[in-house]
């Protein structure tokens, strides 16, 4: 330490945002994610007894991850170091990890790394983690947003214990804005502020579950007020509030779960759960060709021929989006979403094909029967190909009774919803037509 150490740390916090500076310091401080580190909790008891192994940290931005990190690595007085995967390549990891070995076997230190946005690190910068993870000269807390089961390497993943965030409540998003407000050294205890209870609960309903953008309206709307004593009201608030950023990642969790409840809405036929997913995968920017498409294989999917007219209605939207583009295209995919999501539903369509392909798979091949084999050639019937072909037309309504698989299999069955029960009864009254003709001849 030098004599200007105390002078870099003043200036420092002095710059420093409110979110920052409000950073728990012990674990009394941390809110939220009680569901594993309240009181009791699994991770909290793993800290407090000083056997925490590598941990990863997954979940949405201002849930805690970074400030957890740090508390952990005060209450165990650990070296902690914090490494950003954007910001890092392999040689400061390589030399990170080499400096901590020699900590570790000359001082009998342990080094806490934090790795944020660890998923931005390749396969074979995660394999550099391994070896010091094995021997606990390292004690790894990886921190990212995305999925780790799809992100990070399957080795690093079994060394690791997995702690999914989730979005702060309503109140816990309060307690950190009152500890901001009455906070003397960190927040804002030494300025006179009438802070309006309806003017918290507006931003943390708007903060959606993030403290940070919780803590970051909250000073803008602080200094930009030009009151004495200042005035958090509701109007305020909203005026520190800037537009609405919809958070989206077209590669990511929150791509693969929008589309997933927008799916599952539909074929739920809660047309205002689909039209309010659909609303957020727009305002996020996702691509339209992609919903439409999603659109079309969900027509297929969970509706098939319970409604004639669901599929037709999916392709057309997928060409007015081709045709018009955004902004318009908008209302093609919203008229297509609601129309699939008040359609009767049927997975008969998918269910017939799944079972057919795994016959097709793990069953003896079927051998295509003789009178349905191609007989447009000459020679054909020397083999016997078409030989005792049926021709339906030219029966009565159009069927006759013969054999298109050498043994019986069901794979397609019909449900009584919507056109399919159609379907259900005229295969029905098929099926009597050949109970009848077997009962006469017996």
């Amino acid at each position: 330490m030098d004599l200007f150490d105390e002078v870099r740390k003043g200036n420092k916090k002095k710059f420093q945002p409110l979110a920052a500076r409000m950073r728990p310091r012990t674990i009394e401080e941390f809110v939220g994610q009680s569901h594993f580190f309240g009181p009791g909790k699994i991770l909290r008891r793993l800290v407090q007894a000083n056997q925490l192994t590598s941990i990863i940290f997954y979940g949405p931005a201002g849930t805690g991850k970074t400030a957890l990190a740090q508390v952990i690595a005060h209450h165990l007085h650990g070296r902690f170091e914090r490494v950003n995967a954007v910001e890092s390549g392999s040689k400061e990891i390589r030399d990170l990890l080499r400096v901590a070995k020699e900590n570790n076997e000359l001082y009998n230190e342990r080094t806490i790394l934090f790795l944020d946005e660890i998923h931005r690190f390749n396969a074979s910068q995660q394999d550099i983690l391994l070896p010091v993870m094995e021997e606990g000269i390292v004690t790894l807390i990886g921190a990212t947003t995305q999925n780790p089961f799809f992100a990070i390497n399957a080795p690093l993943i079994s060394r690791s214990q997995i702690f999914s965030f989730q979005p702060l409540d309503k109140d816990e998003i309060k307690t950190i804005l009152r500890r901001a407000l009455t906070d003397h050294e960190r927040g804002y205890g030494n300025k006179e502020i009438n802070a309006q209870e309806e003017a918290l609960e507006y931003l943390a309903m708007m903060s959606e579950g993030d403290a940070r953008k919780a803590l970051t309206s909250l000073e803008i709307a602080v200094l930009a007020s030009e009151q004495t004593p200042i005035l958090l009201s509701k109007l305020s608030v909203q005026e520190a509030i800037q537009k609405k950023s919809v958070a989206f990642d077209p590669t990511g969790d929150l791509h693969y779960d929008l589309v997933s409840a927008f799916i599952k809405s539909i074929r739920g036929s809660d047309p205002d759960a689909a039209i309010y997913w659909l609303a957020r995968m727009l305002e996020g920017g996702e691509e339209p060709r992609f919903i439409a498409r999603r659109l079309v294989i969900c027509a297929s999917e969970d509706i098939g021929n319970a409604d004639l007219h669901a599929l037709t209605l999916a392709v057309n939207s997928a060409q007015a989006v081709e045709m018009v583009g955004l902004p318009e295209c908008q209302l093609a995919l919203a008229h297509a979403t609601i129309y699939l999501a008040c359609c009767p539903k049927s997975n008969a369509i998918t269910t017939a094909i799944l079972s057919a392909r795994k016959a097709v798979r793990e069953e003896p091949i079927l051998q295509i029967p003789a009178h349905l084999r191609d007989s447009h050639y000459s020679g054909a019937k020397t083999f016997g190909h078409g030989v005792e072909y049926l021709y339906p037309h030219d029966f009565p309504h159009g069927w006759v009774e013969q054999e298109y698989l050498p043994e019986k299999r069901l794979f397609y069955q019909p449900t009584d919803r919507g056109n399919e029960k159609k379907i259900a009864d005229f295969m029905k009254k098929l099926k009597i037509g050949i109970e009848e003709k077997e009962t006469n001849k017996s």
